[in-house]
């Protein structure tokens, strides 16, 4: 069963625009390896500049897959260098009955 997510990424300061880029980067590595569907993402800003990537895994042994795999632990790597990864709940939005992000 395919499984939709929301990735929250909070940047380190100054950090922004390598959070952005590794979001680029992201689904196409998911997608070069078939872990994910041909769904497009949606990349999204929170007012405290967390930045919102939804996704859909192709299943959740896609998601176990993803975390044995070099090169989408590299990149996962990468992104812990530049931004802290949050929950949901963390943003105000999400108290939100409709939560409203800034499209990017």
């Amino acid at each position: 069963m395919k499984r939709v997510v929301i990735a929250a990424y909070k940047p380190k300061p100054q950090r922004d625009a390598a959070v952005l880029a590794l979001v680029r980067r992201h689904s196409a590595v998911l997608e070069a390896e078939g872990l994910i569907t041909q769904r497009e993402p949606i990349v999204m800003r929170a007012a405290d500049g967390t930045i919102l990537e939804v996704f859909e895994w192709r299943s959740r042994e896609a998601i176990a897959e993803a975390h044995a795999h070099p090169a989408i632990l590299a990149l996962w790597g990468e992104f812990q260098a530049v931004c802290e990864f949050r929950p949901l709940v963390a943003l105000l939005e999400a108290l939100e009955p409709f939560a409203e992000f800034d499209g990017i």
